[in-house]
């Protein structure tokens, strides 16, 4: 717990600071590039996951408030060993993901300045970039609330525009991607109009749009009344993060070529190409693009500044039952867990080497180390699994207190709530690792499928490590109590 809490932290920063961890600009381009299923696709996940997940962790984390937010959940559900895998999977993914955001930093500053820089320069840029977000990482989402709510704005900007220059020029121009018939609305269906089963594999695509809630859960201590705020700030930021996420992939849509989306750059490409249609000058075109692009670091910067303090309060209580090292635990004067943030910017930094070295001496190689970046999205989706089995259960015993919320209706819907978003993350996880039904798969997706094996066999000594320590601490009471008798 902080020892000043001078700072609070009010609805409309929740509403905001919900929008800045979810609405997440680098995953745009990819959603985009589904095509024009992603309508079906945003309709079918909103309602099958991003609506139950959503009410499940305002309830859990009204019903059950801690700073360990899922951690704790599941350790009142199943105990500390599966509590333990979950703040393992957790972590596990964060500094791959900071990592990968160093990089995108400076994908974006080349863009934006148009030319390529040296591997120095590159290398200084993702260092400063990894430190910056370690030393925001100390601060309790109180004290950095204004950097979340204007990266929201920010977000709220760059989304809109694009999507209002999207409407112009499908009004205008048409759309690069146009819809000739109902079938290119429907997901899973091939080219020549069979089923395509690898359409499934969309599915983490969006659901990583959509993770995040539990983050807001772990900001209970900062709120004046957060069994009320909590709820709210999930509704009206859901709302938002949806409307913008469809502005923002439909611009893209419309702007570029399927063939043509770049994950790393779209957002740029879309607003690039989008002004070139409408006939904006080179001088006008520069100009925006440099805007949003340094917008859109600054967002790379307050979304992970946003996750900081729910991704280390979830380490630290790992920490003191002994998943990670007891010193992961250690707090500064503001209640806030920096020694994880320490050694998650250190990782990440390691990281962030392995890929200029492989992307600038090796160039053959590259493709095969970002391959092995998808690890992220597969360590964050295994770690959401138990939570929501983990509510089926909780919701079982009833309310642990008549002021939190809770999910009314009967059982089915209740039951439904929480099996679906758990088969759609088992469907992503799948179809992440096996992409496609043949042995050809496995020579591009190696890497990942060993990474997710390395993780997961990891993960199992720490807990099995864990569950070791405490029985022989156990033992040794047990024997102290007997001799003092």
């Amino acid at each position: 717990m902080p020892k000043n809490k001078k700072h609070k932290f009010r609805l409309f920063s929740a509403v905001l600071a919900t929008v800045c961890i979810i609405l997440v600009g680098d995953a745009v381009a990819p959603t985009a590039s589904i095509g024009n299923s992603q309508y079906i696709w945003w309709a079918i996940m909103l309602l099958g996951f991003f609506v139950p997940y959503g009410l499940i962790s305002a309830e859990l984390g009204t019903q059950y408030p801690s700073e360990g937010g899922m951690y704790t959940w599941v350790k009142k559900a199943f105990g500390e060993k599966w509590a333990g895998r979950v703040a393992w999977y957790y972590w596990v993914n964060y500094p791959l993901w900071v990592a990968s955001l160093a990089n995108l930093v400076t994908t974006y500053l080349m863009q934006m300045i148009g030319f390529e820089m040296t591997w120095p320069v590159i290398l200084a840029i993702q260092m400063g970039y990894i430190l910056l977000v370690s030393v925001l990482g100390v601060l309790r989402i109180s004290q950095s609330a204004w950097l979340s709510n204007l990266g929201a704005i920010c977000k709220f900007i760059f989304m809109a525009g694009i999507g209002a220059l999207g409407i112009y020029v499908l009004v205008t121009q048409g759309s690069a991607n146009p819809i000739t018939s109902f079938t290119d609305l429907l997901p899973m269906v091939g080219e020549n109009g069979g089923f395509d089963f690898t359409g499934l594999g969309f599915v983490a695509l969006i659901i990583f749009n959509f993770l995040g809630f539990e983050v807001v859960s772990t900001f209970s201590d900062d709120m004046d009344n957060p069994k009320k705020e909590i709820p709210k700030a999930v509704i009206v930021g859901g709302i938002l993060i949806v409307v913008f996420y469809l502005l923002a992939s439909f611009g893209i849509s419309v702007a570029i070529p399927l063939d043509e989306i770049q994950a790393s750059s779209g957002l740029i490409d879309s607003y690039n190409s989008m002004l070139v249609t409408i006939g904006a000058s080179a001088g006008v075109i520069k100009a925006i693009t440099v805007v949003v692009g340094g917008m859109f670091i600054y967002t790379l910067v307050a979304n992970i500044s946003s996750w900081n303090f729910g991704v280390n309060s979830v380490i630290a209580y790992a920490a003191e039952d002994g998943t990670f090292p007891k010193s992961w635990a250690k707090r500064n004067k503001n209640g806030v867990p920096y020694v994880v943030s320490i050694w998650t910017g250190i990782v990440g930094a390691i990281i962030a080497v392995g890929g200029i070295i492989v992307g600038q001496f090796f160039p053959e190689a590259a493709d095969l180390f970002w391959t092995f970046f998808s690890l992220s999205l597969v360590t964050l989706l295994l770690s959401y699994l138990p939570m929501f089995m983990a509510f089926l259960k909780l919701h079982k015993k009833g309310p642990a207190t008549k002021k939190g919320y809770w999910i009314s209706g009967g059982k089915l819907k209740v039951t439904l709530f929480g099996i679906i978003p758990f088969l759609l993350i088992l469907i992503a996880l799948f179809f992440t690792l096996f992409p496609e039904f043949n042995l050809e798969m496995f020579s591009y997706n190696w890497p990942l499928i060993t990474g997710a094996a390395i993780a997961i066999i990891i993960g199992e000594i720490m807990v099995w490590n864990m569950s070791r320590k405490q029985t022989k601490t156990s033992k040794t009471k047990r024997v102290r109590a007997r001799s003092t008798r």
